[in-house]
């Protein structure tokens, strides 16, 4: 398994709270057995969530069954490539934390559009 991020180094954590990555690793890593890649670290906006939600994908009501407590703005989460590249093509990308982005997220975005929109880690 490759723990590399955008920048070529270690993978950075993305969130431990609220508990984020397909495998609820805290990480955005890619084991090839997510079929969303949801590999880009962002620190999630109003904006973001609401196109998130416009897209069919609710990440702001909690879902208690799967321990989903829903996302505030400001919290940090492993969201989908695509979606990411769709928000950045909308005008409402989010911001990414570049160390905690997996390296696999360059299949489907610029490394110049991810700069952009970088954060460093709180």
């Amino acid at each position: 398994m490759q723990r590399r991020n955008v920048l070529g180094t270690e993978l950075q954590t993305c969130s431990d709270e609220p508990l984020t990555g397909y495998h609820r690793t805290g990480c955005c890593e890619n084991r090839g057995d997510d079929p969303g890649f949801h590999i880009v670290c962002c620190r999630v906006t109003v904006e973001f969530l609401d196109f998130s939600v416009s897209r069919g994908n609710d990440l702001v009501t909690p879902v208690p069954e799967f321990g989903f407590e829903g996302l505030r703005p400001g919290d940090q989460w492993c969201v989908c490539a695509a979606r990411w590249a769709e928000a950045l093509e909308a005008g409402v990308a989010c911001p990414v934390v570049l160390g905690a982005t997996h390296v696999s997220a360059l299949e489907f975005v610029d490394l110049d559009d991810l700069r952009t929109h970088a954060v460093s880690l709180p």
